[in-house]
């Protein structure tokens, strides 16, 4: 198990630019996939992005491709999620995720799939 802590969110206009942090403890070791996940009020959780863990490869939703960059710092155990031109639809709470086995690529967009959450940070995006 790993515990997950979520920094970063905050209020910011359209346009601008937030970066999440994820801190990773416990069995760090273990994780092969950092996923971001977010959930507006009313919807689904909905996936965001990932990365593989020891090689850096990267999956993202085409709502934020070319937008949002997903990144890990592999010694300091912690993930990042750098979100550009910022808008309001992408107001949310952000969570980030983790798979401590291994994960074929067609589940890296499954909530289910994911057995350690962090506790999530908000994410408000003016017009």
């Amino acid at each position: 198990q790993v515990q997950l802590v979520e920094s970063g969110g905050g209020l910011v206009q359209a346009g601008g630019s937030l970066r999440l942090s994820c801190a990773a403890s416990g069995r760090t070791s273990s994780i092969t996939t950092m996923g971001w996940f977010r959930q507006a009020p009313g919807k689904e959780r909905e996936f965001v992005a990932a990365v593989r863990w020891t090689t850096s490869i990267t999956y993202y939703a085409d709502s934020v491709k070319g937008r949002f960059t997903v990144s890990r710092a592999y010694a300091k155990n912690t993930g990042y999620l750098q979100m550009n031109s910022l808008k309001p639809e992408d107001t949310a709470v952000y969570y980030c995720a983790a798979v401590l086995s291994h994960l074929d690529s067609y589940y890296v967009t499954v909530p289910t799939t994911y057995t350690d959450w962090g506790q999530g940070t908000q994410v408000t995006v003016s017009s």
